[in-house]
């Protein structure tokens, strides 16, 4: 019982803020400092905002895009960092994951120090290629889990029962791999829709993605609550995808 009262004021203080920014998206009140009355003028603004639909389409864009590229290149490195042992492939797993313990301010400044150094002008395909990395390493790490309790003995059955290689990787690794894939396309879709440091840092003119927006909207916009309606429904659209992430890991554990 003491457990599940902890449980539940850890929830309530997590949560709390949410919850009064969701209520404050439907406050009449300019400020959100007291209750003045139930309305939709908020949400009505924000359909009107096209400078924020615009963010919101370009931050879809590379969030799709760099999710997808990030499945391809996380589930081939995780792949080989569970099929092959050697003192590179430490080095290897090393560089994997060293994206999920570096400060996003530090790999922010590293990638523009990058592009600079490149000559690369800084615009979509710089906020591509650093969400792109970032996400890898969490796609990676994902179906490297999946691959713990894999029976790498089913693609042997496979190739003796005359599969060609392409064939056992289509109808045998791939399906069973899948739940794991996609669950870390999920959590790479969502991050690379919230990141805000290292795009800050990568970012050109005209590449002005949805959290830069809103940040830039809380400094200068007159109407603060049509960031709470934002706000609102980028939070409904991350709690389904999480859901849905979940989903996925427990149905393929399931099948293991």
């Amino acid at each position: 019982m003491f457990s599940r009262i902890i449980s539940l004021v850890v929830l309530l203080f997590l949560h709390a803020p949410l919850v009064v920014l969701v209520m404050n998206s439907f406050n009449e009140s300019r400020f959100g400092g007291e209750w003045e009355g139930f309305t939709w003028k908020w949400y009505d603004k924000l359909w009107k905002a096209d400078e924020v639909w615009e963010s919101l389409f370009l931050t879809l864009k590379i969030a799709v895009s760099s999710s997808l590229a990030a499945m391809l290149l996380g589930t081939m490195a995780a792949w080989g960092l569970h099929q092959f042992r050697s003192r590179l492939q430490t080095v290897h797993h090393t560089l994997v994951t060293l994206p999920l313990a570096l400060p996003d301010l530090l790999m922010g400044m590293s990638l523009l120090a990058l592009f600079v150094a490149a000559g690369v002008e800084t615009g979509f395909m710089t906020i591509w290629i650093a969400h792109v990395t970032f996400c890898l390493s969490y796609v990676a790490m994902v179906v490297l889990g999946r691959l713990q309790d894999f029976d790498v003995s089913l693609l042997d059955a496979a190739r003796d029962l005359g599969a060609s290689r392409w064939q056992t990787v289509r109808r045998v690794l791939l399906p069973l791999l899948m739940p794991g894939i996609l669950a870390g396309g999920l959590l790479a879709f969502t991050l690379s829709m919230d990141d805000y440091v290292i795009t800050f840092f990568v970012s050109g003119p005209g590449t002005t993605t949805l959290p830069l927006r809103v940040a830039s909207m809380m400094r200068n916009s007159r109407n603060l609550p049509v960031i709470n309606a934002l706000s609102t429904l980028m939070i409904s659209a991350t709690f389904l995808l999480a859901l849905l992430s979940f989903r996925l890991q427990k149905r393929g554990a399931s099948v293991t």
